[in-house]
């Protein structure tokens, strides 16, 4: 039986690319856009482009906040993608008044000040994997390379949610997992090879 793919549509993510790298495994990905057709969905993906703040309040308008707490709830497999990895916390410095969906705990910071890193971080960096076992990094190596484009990224509250670290400005979580729950603060879609099989890990798992 093929499973139905939900890519989340709040206005800011990257749709195209993402449901693109999706179809190349054959899988079935759909665009949502509203709660019905998230929750008819069997895994969800999150991506996203923007600021938190405009983020959260474009989800709240449309009831997609909720349906999303409740897709997670129901043990579903859910993967957020750059900022849509940071929604998955408490909170971040980028908002004023918006808090995140609180799936993961922990904080969102922007990168520090320090000589010789430009912010926001573009390009290609290192994954150093931290848990072997987390099921998007199947068959990834330590030390691949995968594609960032980001100013600010999570400090989990709890070290066994860091699956794979990166080092910037600051050493800081690039994959996080807690159950059904996976965040990459990179692009998969854009990381080649790499970023591929972890999509194509997402498209396997139970």
């Amino acid at each position: 039986m093929i499973k139905m793919i939900a890519i989340i549509d709040y206005g800011m993510g990257n749709i195209h690319s993402v449901k693109k790298a999706l179809e190349k495994f054959g899988a079935q990905a759909v665009v949502a856009d509203n709660a019905r057709t998230l929750l008819d969905a069997d895994k969800a993906i999150l991506p996203g482009v923007g600021a938190f703040d405009d983020a959260i309040r474009s989800m709240d308008k449309n009831g997609m906040t909720k349906a999303m707490l409740d897709f997670v709830k129901s043990g579903r497999p859910f993967l957020g993608i750059c900022l849509g990895m940071q929604i998955l916390f408490e909170k971040s410095q980028e908002a004023s008044s918006t808090k995140g969906l609180g799936l993961l705990k922990g904080k969102v910071i922007r990168f520090p000040k320090k000589k010789g890193f430009k912010v926001p971080q573009m390009g290609w960096n290192q994954l150093d994997i931290a848990n072997n076992d987390c099921p998007l990094l199947k068959g990834v190596n330590d030390k691949s390379y995968v594609y960032f484009c980001h100013s600010y990224y999570p400090v989990p509250a709890e070290k066994r949610v860091s699956a794979a670290t990166t080092s910037y400005a600051a050493k800081f979580t690039s994959v996080a997992w807690l159950d059904n729950v996976y965040g990459v603060q990179f692009h998969p879609e854009k990381s080649q090879d790499t970023g591929l099989r972890m999509i194509e890990n997402f498209i396997n798992l139970c």
